[in-house]
């Protein structure tokens, strides 16, 4: 049993968990939660920390994996929670090309992908929730701007639920550019905005991009000009817009809707 943080491989956890530039030259990210840790492939796992109590009940996840028993302390000083699992996760990046993240192949119409496109998330929560509704919702990948909030923030990776090891996703250096590549390969484009017109008046069931914007500022206007169509949710009320992550639930489920008969 691990029982001291001066252990170099609980140092190395540590400093993975407090700096994104390590995380990134090792090529890892943290995983911690006895629901993510049943859900990590084997291709991805690198080494797992729990403490006795949480080995004992979950013996059967650990067949075939490398891992460390740790005492309660040194769980406390690596768990990103108040009221640690028991289990904390290295595991290796994902690597998906924007080929990839727009093939369809997550889902079975491939004729008509669907990609969710965003420009400078910040808030970790939201960037999580929106990868997750976008599993639900059937989304094919989302395509990143390079000063979005990273994915593999440990607070991004807890609100996914798992749905960061099955979305395909990607940064790209202009969003701007790579939106206007695809609107040139066939997809229709649509930006969230305010000058928008309802978005209920749309078709859907063909390959489709829609591009969210930063929660503060919305998109910017040169990305708003490449699109097709600005589009908007109608209020009610005195509320002038939704948060971005329940926005881009409407509009995906929308999508859903408009593709399923039986829904």
């Amino acid at each position: 049993m691990v029982t001291s943080v001066s252990n170099p491989k609980i140092k190395n956890v540590i400093k993975c968990i407090k700096q994104s530039k390590e995380r990134k030259r090792q090529g890892v990210f943290i995983v911690e939660g006895v629901r993510m840790f049943s859900e990590i492939p084997a291709s991805l796992h690198v080494e797992s920390f729990a403490t006795e109590e949480f080995y004992n009940r979950h013996e059967a996840l650990f067949k075939d994996i490398q891992y460390e028993i740790v005492s309660n302390n040194v769980m406390n000083a690596i768990s990103l929670t108040k009221t640690p699992q028991g289990v904390v996760s290295l595991v290796k990046r994902l690597d998906y090309s924007l080929d990839k993240v727009c093939s369809g192949d997550a889902n079975a119409d491939k004729d008509a992908p669907l990609i969710i496109a965003l420009e400078n998330i910040q808030d970790p929560g939201n960037l999580g929730t929106i990868l997750r509704t976008a599993e639900g919702a059937g989304v094919d990948g989302i395509i990143m701007s390079s000063d979005t909030v990273d994915i593999y923030n440990p607070k991004v990776v807890r609100s996914t639920m798992g749905s960061i090891f099955r979305v395909p996703f990607c940064y790209v250096e202009n969003l701007t550019e790579t939106i206007s590549e695809l609107s040139d390969k066939g997809y229709e484009t649509y930006s969230a905005h305010l000058q928008g017109v309802s978005f209920y008046d749309f078709d859907y069931t063909k390959p489709t991009i829609f591009c969210m914007g930063n929660e503060g500022n919305g998109l910017t206007e040169e990305l708003s000009k490449e699109t097709h169509h600005k589009i908007l949710i109608p209020m009610k009320g005195r509320v002038e817009s939704l948060n971005v992550a329940t926005a881009t639930t409407v509009l995906v489920y929308e999508v859903m809707r408009q593709r399923n008969a039986n829904i």
